[in-house]
């Protein structure tokens, strides 16, 4: 037990530095808008939702590459490692340049669909304008730092990441305020801060990838025919990102019922919130990926008992995590309430939010583990985006909707049961873990053979 609670923590500890490096980002992003003006934060929380949507793109094709990557690291097989990393580059660079085009010809039509309010809109269509670029840097960068943690090599990762996000920072104070000569550009200067960083990354990625003797970035990977390696792609990769864009959609109605019906002291608030959340999950989502990592690379050994061993490991840690990001929240409370530039409604608005997100994040501790971690470390996909899918699209967004447009409830009130999620879908989750039917060894030998 002791050696799995230490492979899951070496592996956790660079990922934890990553998200808190992405969180820092977004900190630094709410902190400087702060100075700005209340519009501005809340026309970025806004915009910054197709953000997350392609986030959860990436995310869920790089657990894709993570559950079979993973196992035929385990089981030894390079080759198929770069043909699953070309498979999701595909997708990947398709779905960016759809949200790129997007972004840079109609971004007034995407900030309408969040809000109705004139000065929102105009600051956030030059916020998305300026991060067009960015979206499709992304799209290479995420998928070959999936491939490389998929092989255990996250430290590497972090070192990226850590110059990436500490020069978005350094950027986002020139452009917002016009350091150095530099124009004063408030949320669009965000917005190109990130681009110039992704940028950045991606050609230290392509460093990376020059001097690797194992995995690399390539787009000749794209043009890698294998029918059973792409069978397997679209059977366990796809359902994952298909799970994490309908989650993230999901989450992003819970924006629209606050800017169409609740108001943008609402919208700031949980500008707020979303960042206090952010950092007392940080230490869950971790576990998640690092567990998902070890325990595919068991399965691919085939050693399904010793697997089944180590996610029992991974929860228990994933438990006490959990609590200490609900204490994380509640030590920040005084501090946001004291930092925060609101009006006196939003301000009683944000504490009310944080207060409920103080348990919220176990529930997104044990959920993520399980359905983003230990299921789809045994391929097992399919489950978690049926599961989130009902959970998210027949529970939680027309029940918010009812609660705020039909019923029209409070605004806090209206908040408590968007956050009910997570809990509701408890005992579906936990009893797939306890059937074990997600533990599987999905490799195939005689891959290339001809």
């Amino acid at each position: 037990m002791k050696s799995y609670s230490s492979q899951i923590m070496r592996l956790t500890i660079p990922i934890v530095l990553q998200n808190l490096l992405s969180t820092a980002v977004n900190s630094a992003d709410v902190i400087m808008l702060n100075y700005v003006g209340q519009s501005h934060i809340s026309a970025v929380s806004l915009a910054a939702n197709y953000a997350s949507v392609l986030f959860m793109v990436f995310y869920g094709l790089g657990t894709g590459v993570t559950m079979l990557c993973s196992q035929y690291y385990g089981k030894g097989d390079m080759r198929a490692i770069d043909v699953v990393e070309g498979i999701a580059l595909r997708f990947s660079l398709i779905v960016a340049c759809i949200f790129s085009a997007a972004a840079m010809f109609v971004p007034r039509l995407m900030m309408r669909a969040f809000t109705p309010e004139a000065e929102l809109i105009n600051i956030g269509a030059s916020y998305l304008r300026n991060i067009s670029v960015a979206y499709l840097c992304w799209a290479l960068i995420e998928i070959y730092l999936a491939t490389l943690r998929s092989i255990g090599r996250v430290t590497i990762c972090t070192a990226l990441n850590t110059f990436a996000f500490s020069f978005n920072i350094l950027l986002n104070a020139v452009f917002i305020f016009g350091l150095f000569g530099a124009p004063k550009l408030g949320a669009a200067g965000v917005a190109l801060a990130t681009s110039i960083s992704r940028v950045t990354e991606l050609i230290l990625c392509m460093i990376v990838s020059a001097k690797s003797k194992d995995v690399k970035l390539k787009l000749s990977y794209m043009f890698i025919r294998n029918k059973f390696l792409f069978k397997d792609f679209l059977k366990m990769a796809i359902p994952a990102m298909l799970n994490d864009v309908s989650w993230g959609l999901a989450f992003s109605m819970y924006s629209v019922i606050m800017g169409q019906f609740l108001g943008a002291d609402v919208v700031a608030a949980y500008s707020f919130t979303s960042l206090a959340r952010s950092f007392g999950t940080i230490l869950c989502f971790g576990v998640a990926s690092a567990g998902g990592i070890l325990l595919g690379q068991i399965i691919g050994e085939n050693r399904l008992e010793d697997a089944a061993k180590a996610a029992k490991v991974l929860m228990r840690i994933t438990v006490l995590f959990g609590a200490i990001g609900g204490l994380i929240i509640l030590a920040l409370i005084p501090a946001f309430l004291h930092f925060a530039n609101l009006t006196d409604a939003a301000r009683g608005y944000l504490k009310i939010m944080l207060f409920i997100n103080t348990y919220y994040v176990m529930g997104a501790a044990v959920n993520t583990t399980l359905i983003a971690g230990v299921f789809r470390a045994g391929g097992d996909s399919r489950w978690g985006f049926i599961c989130d899918t009902i959970d998210m699209w027949c529970y939680a967004v027309p029940l918010g909707f009812i609660a705020a447009a039909v019923l029209k409830l409070p605004p806090m009130v209206v908040y408590f049961l968007l956050c009910t999620d997570e809990f509701v879908k408890w005992p579906w989750v936990i009893g797939h873990y306890r059937s074990k039917k997600w533990l599987k060894n999905i490799t195939r030998d005689n891959l290339f053979v001809t």
